[in-house]
């Protein structure tokens, strides 16, 4: 029996059985992806938060934030069940706050056989889950949204922007 539509990499042959993927073939290259979440607050609630300077009972929120989205990205091939575990090279998350929105955004990269977009959005994603968190005391209509790929490089094709993980001056 022959398989119709596309070919998804993470499905064996029959397109039934999940597999982790070979990359034993693949050529090693630098790769980097960028991945973007946003997460609204109440506009009362953020105007509270930015005059509290985004300091909670919980602490930093920005700060804290950050330090977990490095982790998530740390932590990606342990949460993703078909992701290899990578060597990552680095790491920036950045977290701006524009009116009722902080708006995250996590660099990845690493030299290997395999990108690391799911790194990024994994980065990214759990950064704005930890402003949830730390936030959840003022409210609970917080909405996390728009978490998507900026752009990757590296890889079999490129795709979108991407800014560097460290500036260079």
């Amino acid at each position: 029996m022959t398989r119709q539509g596309p070919i998804l990499t993470h499905l064996d042959e029959s397109g039934k059985v999940p597999r982790m993927v070979d990359v034993a073939e693949k050529q090693v290259t630098e790769r980097e992806a960028h991945a973007q979440a946003r997460l609204q607050f109440p506009p009362e609630v953020a105007r509270a938060l930015h005059d509290a300077a985004f300091m909670t009972t919980k602490g930093a929120v920005i700060t804290v934030a950050q330090v977990a989205g490095v982790m998530g990205v740390k932590a990606t091939s342990s949460l993703i069940p078909l992701c290899h575990p990578l060597d990552l090279s680095g790491c920036a998350v950045d977290i701006m706050v524009e009116g009722d929105e902080a708006v995250i955004e996590c660099r990845v990269r690493c030299t290997g056989r395999t990108g690391v977009e799911m790194e990024a959005l994994t980065g990214a994603s759990v950064a704005a889950l930890t402003i949830y968190d730390m936030c959840k005391a003022l409210t609970h209509d917080m909405v996390i949204r728009d978490v998507r790929l900026l752009g990757k490089t590296g890889g079999k094709r490129d795709f979108g922007s991407v800014m560097p993980v460290v500036a260079v001056s």
